[in-house]
């Protein structure tokens, strides 16, 4: 359907802007799928393969080196074969990494297989953003491109709901189900199905207008942006666009990050953004729930059952994100979510340092404490993906001016899940030797400093079109 705008924007199809953006999205589906799934089979895998710590730590975190790596390259290769293509083969290295995780005979073949799939998450997670905010107006981009956060919550909370339910028919994660074949390895081999269909919807989305003027294509990006926008703001987008590149016209590369010697001030600030969002150690969450949960007295099956309430509710704060963020603005979100996170952070880890060790070295926290320390990691969770779950998303996918966004963002990125890989392989060897209450309070005071980072680092950018982004 079509539907008048403001001055300048006469006609914006959307319904064909919900439909790219619906497409899109499930790359922030399988984002959280594959990074979510591996929570609940984690006994299977210890099992299976006879882990340390150090090993549980390398299984879970493998991905994590493929994600920067994939962030690093997709973001650089999507300024040579375009958005969509560099999504495409994400789609298809989840599918690759789904069959291979769940038949490996050992570790080295699980962890090269999760390396895989971390290379489709890695390029899904800056891609969709990205594309998103290339192809929605400036009015409604904050809306709608976090929609990618309730995507990546969706996500996990499907593999949360697939680990729980295929658990419960089998009798457990390690218990026999189809074919012989442990329920574990059926958490994996069920991500083949959305990764198919992700594949399948990407072709029937365009390129980025963006990406198509970049590569001197501009009358196929005029036919895009027709279909968005209506002819007379298609021939005036296409000209701010071509203005906005380089003065002498050169393809984007790497170097232009760098001016008169120095990294940009919007490359430091897109750092900071994607690291702090890992150093408050939201993936501890997702990657060791049950494990957490379990290590202070609940059941295998009231662990999974508390991660996917734990989803839901983030799924809940993130679509709070979507009717505000457009209204209240990127930075007064991130602030509100610094502090909150910090003062539940706080809690979580006074609530863990009143435990006491049991025989079998896990922490028995008394009912009373148990009920904060849960009620604290909801509020947290929640927080998080009322603020910097989708909010850093956001901005990263529209803060950097066209000529360097693919760069920015493979920057950006590539410290992101580096940031992302130091905290959850680190997490099992420092809740061992070092506690959970000094590992909590890291986190806690991440959470703190980002809120001062946030205040002196980051531009609001609600409103503004991507092609008048400096930095």
């Amino acid at each position: 359907m079509a539907t008048s705008a403001g001055a300048g924007q006469a006609h914006i199809n959307m319904g064909f802007i919900a439909a790219i953006v619906a497409v899109a999205t499930i790359g922030g589906f399988m984002f959280g799928y594959d990074s979510g799934v591996i929570n609940g089979t984690q006994d299977g895998l210890n099992r299976t393969f006879d882990l340390s710590s150090l090993g549980t730590g390398l299984n879970v975190g493998a991905i994590l080196i493929g994600c920067a790596i994939g962030a690093f390259i997709a973001g650089r290769l999507a300024d040579v074969i375009g958005r969509r293509a560099v999504m495409m083969i994400a789609a298809l290295l989840f599918i690759i990494s789904a069959l291979a995780a769940g038949a490996a005979p050992s570790s080295e073949i699980f962890i090269l297989a999760r390396i895989v799939g971390g290379l489709g998450v890695g390029a899904a997670s800056v891609l969709a953003p990205v594309y998103i905010s290339e192809v929605v107006p400036a009015e409604i981009r904050g809306r709608l491109s976090s929609v990618q956060q309730v995507m990546i919550i969706t996500g996990l909370t499907g593999a949360f709901l697939a680990n729980y339910w295929l658990a419960g028919v089998a009798g457990g994660s390690t218990a026999p189900l189809w074919g012989g074949h442990p329920a574990w390895r059926w958490m994996f081999w069920l991500q083949v199905i959305p990764a198919a269909i992700y594949f399948l919807a990407l072709l029937i989305i365009p390129e980025s207008p963006r990406y198509l003027v970049l590569k001197g294509r501009d009358s196929q990006a005029e036919a895009v942006l027709t279909r968005l926008f209506g002819a007379d703001t298609a021939r005036t987008k296409v000209a701010e666009i071509r203005g906005s590149l380089a003065a002498d016209h050169h393809k984007p590369k790497l170097s232009d990050l760098i001016v008169n010697g120095k990294v940009r001030p919007i490359v430091w600030a897109g750092i900071g953004l994607a690291v702090f969002q890992q150093f408050v150690g939201i993936n501890i969450v997702f990657y060791y729930g049950s494990v957490l949960w379990q290590s202070v007295g609940f059941s295998e099956s009231d662990a999974l059952a508390t991660n996917v309430i734990s989803g839901l509710v983030s799924i809940a704060a993130c679509v709070l994100t979507i009717f505000t963020v457009d209204k209240i603005g990127r930075k007064p979100l991130l602030l509100v979510g610094s502090l909150g996170m910090a003062l539940t952070l706080g809690l979580m880890a006074w609530s863990f340092s009143t435990g006491v060790f049991t025989p079998t070295g896990g922490l028995h926290l008394t009912p009373s404490i148990g009920k904060i320390a849960f009620i604290s990691a909801l509020a947290y969770s929640a927080l998080f993906n009322l603020s910097w779950g989708p909010i850093m998303w956001v901005m990263l996918g529209e803060m950097f001016p066209n000529q360097i966004r693919g760069s920015g963002l493979a920057v950006a990125g590539f410290f992101q899940w580096i940031a992302n890989f130091a905290i959850s392989v680190s997490f099992p060897w420092l809740s061992a030797n070092v506690g959970l209450p000094v590992t909590y309070g890291f986190y806690a005071a991440s959470a703190f400093v980002s809120f001062f980072f946030v205040r002196a680092m980051v531009k609001e950018t609600r409103g503004r079109e991507l092609e008048q982004m400096e930095g």
